[in-house]
């Protein structure tokens, strides 16, 4: 085997080892964080229909599905523009996938 040849296996090797690396869990914390519901400036009912909310960001939204609820303060990365609701939302409260599409933040628009 050339030597051009086995540079270009480990090279390959490397890559697709870094790759797999970097696959892992989405980064909750860029979605923004729990909020109390007092904080709350609207509220979403999600019913079994729903399939997506539209928010804005920094705003904080209470979410009351059927007898439960829980507040999500949308302060998102800058790259978030939409996220599965049911990675924030406490365990069993969704039994349906739900997606926030999140518009920017209106403190931030215009700004590059």
């Amino acid at each position: 085997m050339r030597p051009s040849s086995l540079a270009a296996i480990a090279a390959l090797v490397a890559v697709v080892t870094l790759a797999a690396g970097c696959a892992g869990p989405p980064r909750v914390e860029l979605y923004g964080s729990p909020a109390p519901s007092a904080a709350a400036q609207r509220t979403i009912v999600i019913t079994p229909e729903t399939r997506w909310v539209n928010v804005e960001g920094g705003e904080v939204v209470n979410f009351v599905v059927g007898d439960r609820m829980f507040a999500w303060d949308f302060y998102v990365g800058f790259t978030v523009t939409h996220f599965d609701l049911n990675l924030v939302a406490p365990p069993g409260v969704l039994q349906q996938r739900v997606t926030a599409y999140v518009s920017p933040d209106p403190r931030y628009r215009g700004f590059d």
